[in-house]
């Protein structure tokens, strides 16, 4: 979706400031041993069935919900600037485009988190979930990178 037409009601943004540098953190996305340790909310875990970290590449996976329930997702990459920026868009339902952009703030990384779902209403439906959610990934991915790099 091009900027010009983003119905700016239609995302969900959060931003973290964390004290590694933009490869490290970038790092943590490109490496499935670690992205699957920390993508998702408190209490899931990931089963990575494709992963193909290049622009159009496929990533396959089921999280597994702390609740026994599992949940199958489709994305694609859409765009890879190395220690800069990812594009997934998340090809099943829900659908969204998340963009993480990676900006270096001194020795520390300014990670902004855009999650931009189809329309306003898909988001408003979704954003009860998905905030306290995108956070609780962030809090993960914080302390994943905390415990590999003292």
């Amino acid at each position: 979706m091009s900027q010009a037409s983003r119905d700016s009601g239609a995302v969900l943004s959060t931003e973290r400031l964390l004290a590694f540098s933009t490869h490290t953190v970038f790092a943590a996305f490109e490496r499935p041993g670690q992205l699957a340790q920390w993508w998702g909310p408190d209490g899931f875990t990931n089963t990575f069935q494709q992963f193909e970290f290049v622009p159009d590449g496929r990533w396959l996976f089921i999280m597994h919900g702390p609740n026994g329930h599992d949940y199958p997702n489709e994305s694609v990459f859409r765009e890879i600037e190395p220690n800069g920026k990812i594009v997934i868009e998340h090809v099943v339902q829900p659908w969204f485009t998340l963009t993480v952009v990676l900006t270096a703030r001194g020795d520390k990384t300014l990670l902004t988190w855009d999650q931009e779902f189809e329309n306003a209403e898909m988001a408003t439906r979704l954003r009860s979930i998905c905030e306290p959610a995108n956070e609780q990934n962030l809090d993960r991915l914080e302390a994943l990178l905390a415990s590999e790099n003292p």
